[in-house]
């Protein structure tokens, strides 16, 4: 996985949130929560596993919600953020954060109802295998978002310190075949990239994102939205 040591270090995990989703970053935060409880919906008694779960944003947030979820990460400094706001958290499901590798996860096959890895595959170096160890664990979901290849994503994506891997729709369906996966929805958004919310107010942003959402809400922009997020069904 690309940035492995970067992202596994202690000062990014401790700054992760404040820098990614504070300020116009809120309406990224907003809206990824978003696609993933329509996605999961109903979230109650769901017994749900995310890859890659980073700081907990996800997790916590199901958890809440009457999931049952596991959080496997690679990086400990990230599951500590993430312990820490599922203990200031009233939990109505269960959550347990685990350290692991995405690419071998340490469960049996069908084990989970749903799986979802969010700002996962821009960092993945092998996605058709990762998807296909998330399709072996899931028997009934994944959901996943992906940033894409023809969007103002790939302006900036040389300067980030990591990289990102970039997708075309067709990239997505061929995956998707391959894992035995069944499209159910995709849904598009940001025309603006993700980096111009971060670095901005949110009075400035929320301006930026009224028009983003009322220019891209017509079907000729969707080639042109910065990330997509997936929803599909195990066959």
């Amino acid at each position: 996985m690309k940035g492995q040591e970067w992202y596994q270090a202690d000062d990014v995990a401790a700054e992760y949130d404040d820098k990614r989703f504070s300020q116009g970053g809120q309406l990224i935060d907003r809206r990824e929560k978003e696609a993933v409880l329509e996605a999961i919906m109903p979230v109650e008694d769901r017994n749900v596993l995310e890859i890659a779960c980073g700081t907990g944003r996800f997790t916590v947030m199901l958890a809440e919600r009457g999931a049952d979820v596991v959080g496997l990460d690679i990086s400990a400094a990230m599951l500590q953020q993430g312990r820490k706001k599922a203990q200031t958290a009233n939990l109505d499901g269960t959550l347990e954060f685990l350290r692991g590798d995405a690419g071998r996860l340490p469960f049996p096959d069908d084990h989970f109802d749903t799986v979802i890895a969010m700002r996962f595959f821009h960092l993945a170096d092998d996605p058709e295998a990762f998807l296909r160890e998330m399709r072996r664990v899931s028997r009934d979901q994944i959901v996943f978002d992906t940033f894409n290849r023809f969007s103002a994503r790939s302006v900036y994506n040389w300067a980030l310190p990591m990289g990102s891997r970039l997708y075309s729709k067709s990239e997505v369906s061929v995956l998707l075949a391959k894992a035995n996966l069944t499209l159910v929805d995709v849904e598009d958004d940001f025309l603006a990239p993700y980096g111009l919310y971060r670095s901005i107010p949110n009075r400035l942003a929320t301006a930026i994102r009224t028009l983003d959402e009322t220019v891209g809400g017509r079907s000729l922009t969707d080639h042109f939205a910065s990330v997509s997020y997936w929803n599909t069904r195990v066959r």
